[in-house]
């Protein structure tokens, strides 16, 4: 069993979720879609963005476009996190 950060959230008719991974997993493209796909289970049918801190805690995301565009204008604190348990 795994223990992750992340949180659904529904913003203009879109349900998406968003969870927290390791900069080195964001700087991958190919690490990211196989994590990306992991979290498939933990929310179906949802596109999943990653997001990544560098050493000063600022964020970056990967996934769809307008999902990133949207979450590089709020900050951090904003999004409701929680933990998720998945196998």
């Amino acid at each position: 069993m795994s223990k992750i950060q992340g949180a659904v959230i529904k913003e203009q008719g879109v349900t998406f979720a968003i969870t927290v991974v390791k900069k080195h997993i964001l700087d991958s493209p190919s690490q990211s879609e196989q994590t990306a796909q992991s979290f498939r289970s933990l929310f179906p049918g949802m596109p999943i963005v990653l997001m990544g801190q560098d050493s000063r805690g600022t964020p970056s995301y990967r996934g769809r476009k307008d999902i990133v565009n949207f979450l590089s204008n709020i900050h951090p604190s904003q999004i409701p996190w929680k933990e998720y348990t998945f196998r």
